[in-house]
């Protein structure tokens, strides 16, 4: 479900030129800067990103010349929000993240707010990280109070009434909306009536207030045209379907729904059309080109010196080229010896290399893994569930119950639950939405059988979380090692023990099966461990393996913990 996007336009800014370039440039005070943003803002309003994005950047190096952290802050904050509009997410999150971190030394509350709140809606809507995203919420909301701005706190309660509703959590969202609807009245904005009815319709939907739900639904439906808030109202359509459906008015609720899917499409070919008009939007291409037209230019520069000073200084050359190869003849031995290091240098680089290249692999894996996941349960996934919809939508208006129509819907809802149980598998749900813990002793509980037992130990608080990053990498390692144990140990049992010694993560599976000779796992086909160990020593970890054949396998992994960033 969409949020409220909160797309701050009081501040400005993006990349900082090359040192040597800016110093040629006269450098701005701060009202001259103040000016320039506020013009990148008025720029950012009118729909003109690309050059509101050149003259933030512009802004932004002159705040840092003048060491000014409120503008600074300002300047990546209408970065951010002139890629939040693009829809360009992860642009948007870096340099919302980048903007709060020189607010936080400045007494700019209303600053800090906005920046809360803008980070809170990408961490739910586009993240789908609520319990991230109710957290900034609220810290926005401390805000809001300190401001004493009741339109802003009215503002973002709804925002957080939304989240708790898009997560079934009505009764906690449900005192949020209670004082949205006291004092929206007065202080609220009347664009955001359209997602206000909608809330309130939904809840008493959860209520099973039937006649106050339509009621709800059908003004915000109608607010949202007048409005053309094209947004709130899709989603409106969607949720009303949902409650037309199930209350068994079949046909409304499917022509809600094509609603939603008509607007839906014309939300997305207008973010299409507004990406194509942008051409140059990725402006840190931009700057990388110039820097290396510098250094071509400075390179052929002294390029030409080199060959004039040859050609004055001949003679003088060919007397330092004969010492040279005086002195080489007689450096011989040492040479040899320098040689020697060098290869055994060469060696670690080329080892190092390999263990980049394997680390560069995997990381390409898991970030594939995480975008086919989010793909399966954000468009097929979504897809099957709307054709269900349609063909039981289809059968009671046409009273047709053949088997065939039967059997269809059986395959779709087949096909659905084998996509979502892929897209777990990719990304399991567990790992993302409660942490690493509860994720690594489902898999421990999912693995066992008759056969094969996997014992989960920890002293560890299952709620602890970890940055998001680290819970992958450590998630995917230990299930590679599982499966190894699956597929390789013939064992009957298992052993798994995580503990949390110094900021570091220790962790141990061990084995009671067939073992194998420690010389020869690097070339046992499947097992991994070169993978394993690689990424633990790139994270700058250590990973020691202990087998001995018929009596089992000890793998021991100790990784700094990556912890989760404020």
């Amino acid at each position: 479900m969409k949020f409220i996007r909160i797309v701050l336009v009081f501040y400005c800014t993006l990349f900082l030129n090359h040192p040597s370039a800016f110093s040629q440039e006269k450098i701005l005070n701060e009202k001259e800067v103040t000016q320039m943003v506020q013009e990148a803002t008025q720029l950012m309003l009118d729909e003109k990103h690309e050059e509101s994005l050149i003259k933030s950047r512009l802004a932004l190096r002159h705040a840092i010349a003048i060491k000014n952290n409120n503008l600074i802050a300002n300047c990546y904050n209408t970065i951010a929000a002139n890629f939040d509009q693009l829809t360009e997410f992860e642009k948007a999150f870096f340099y919302y993240r980048k903007g709060l971190l020189y607010a936080q030394k400045t007494k700019n509350y209303k600053l800090h707010n906005w920046l809360y709140n803008n980070i809170a809606n990408i961490y739910c809507f586009d993240k789908k990280e609520y319990t991230k995203g109710i957290y900034y919420y609220k810290k926005s909301l401390e805000y809001s109070n300190k401001i004493k701005d009741t339109s802003q706190i009215v503002f973002t309660k709804l925002n957080i009434t939304w989240a708790y509703f898009d997560i079934q959590k009505y009764d906690e969202g449900y005192p949020y909306l209670k004082y949205i609807n006291q004092h929206h009245p007065k202080y609220g904005k009347e664009n955001t009536l359209v997602a206000l009815n909608m809330l309130n319709g939904m809840y008493h939907s959860y209520k099973n207030n039937n006649n106050k739900a339509i009621q709800y639904f059908e003004k915000a439906i109608k607010k949202g045209r007048q409005l053309n808030e094209k947004s709130d109202l899709s989603f409106t359509h969607l949720e009303y379907s949902k409650f037309l459906f199930k209350n068994h008015f079949y046909k409304k609720a499917y022509q809600n729904l094509n609603q939603y899917n008509t607007l839906t499409e014309e939300i997305n070919n207008d973010d299409k059309l507004k990406k194509a008009n942008i051409a140059g939007i990725n402006l840190q291409l931009d700057e990388y080109k110039r820097e290396i037209d510098n250094i071509s230019t400075k390179f052929k520069t002294q390029e030409q010196l080199m060959i004039e000073n040859q050609n004055k200084n001949k003679r003088i050359s060919i007397i330092i080229i004969s010492s040279l190869i005086i002195i080489i003849i007689l450096l011989y031995f040492f040479f040899q010896n320098t040689q020697l290091k060098q290869k055994n240098k060469l060696k670690d680089i080329q080892r190092k290399i390999q263990e980049n290249i394997i680390t560069a692999s995997i990381n390409g894996q898991e970030l594939e893994r995480k975008k086919i996941a989010s793909f399966l349960h954000d468009n097929i996934s979504a897809l099957l569930s709307s054709a269900a919809l349609h063909l039981s939508v289809f059968s009671a208006k046409n009273q047709n119950n053949s088997e065939e129509i039967t059997k269809i819907k059986s395959i779709l809802i087949q096909t659905h639950y084998k996509i979502r149980d892929l897209s777990h598998r990719l990304l399991p749900s567990l790992l993302a939405r409660f942490g690493l813990f509860y994720a690594l002793n489902d898999l421990c509980e999912m693995n066992s059988n008759s056969t094969l037992h996997f014992d989960y130990q920890s002293n560890i608080p299952s709620t602890t979380r970890y940055n998001e990053d680290f819970e992958m990498r450590m998630y995917f390692i230990v299930s590679e090692l599982l499966n190894n144990i699956i597929k390789h140990s013939e064992a009957s049992q298992a052993i798994i023990t995580l503990n949390e010694k110094e900021a570091k993560l220790n962790i141990e599976v061990k084995d009671n099966g067939k073992g194998f000779e420690i010389k020869q796992y690097q070339t046992i086909e499947g097992f991994g461990l070169n993978q394993i160990r690689a990424r633990i020593k790139n994270m700058g970890g250590k990973c020691t393996i202990h087998s001995t054949i018929n009596s089992g396998t000890t793998i021991s992994i100790i990784a700094p913990i990556e912890y989760q960033n404020s």
